[in-house]
């Protein structure tokens, strides 16, 4: 099954790459590596939510914001490559997580992005992970993934 069987079958729709909002582009290919700019969670050219976990955002939600950023980071890099087809395997994801200061589950926001790479992708969805708490995220928003991809 392609990766976008899987999310038809995962009732998801690879979304239009969003517009950076600064001075960059949204992926960039060296070699074999694309490296995509960190994703927001947008969905309609708007925030699917603002705030800090821990505080006005649920840790459930949390996980939630990091799916759309990984569909998202998904969006960028077909983009820049043509065809998830040519997704060797995800090497690295990094999860910043907006967090009151007594929040600690960062990386169980950060599954969310994680999961939907595995779901989509099987065995090259599996990769290294980094998830690290925030004071602020760019538009107020919760969560923000970037990931590295091995590409064909």
């Amino acid at each position: 099954m392609t990766p976008e069987e899987k999310l038809t079958e995962l009732g998801l729709t690879l979304p239009e790459v969003v517009k950076p909002v600064a001075a960059y582009v949204p992926a960039v290919r060296t070699g074999n590596l694309v490296y995509t700019s960190g994703q927001v969670p947008i969905v309609d050219g708007k925030p699917a939510g603002t705030g800090k976990l821990g505080a006005e955002v649920s840790l459930e939600q949390g996980y939630e914001m990091a799916r759309i950023c990984a569909l998202n980071a998904l969006a960028a890099l077909k983009a820049e490559v043509g065809d998830l087809m040519k997704i060797v395997r995800i090497v690295k994801v990094v999860v910043f997580v907006a967090s009151d200061p007594s929040f600690t589950d960062q990386p169980k926001v950060g599954n969310g992005a994680s999961d939907l790479l595995g779901e989509v992708l099987g065995e090259a969805g599996k990769h290294a992970r980094s998830a690290v708490g925030v004071a602020a995220l760019p538009l107020n928003v919760p969560v923000e993934v970037e990931l590295i991809a091995e590409v064909a």
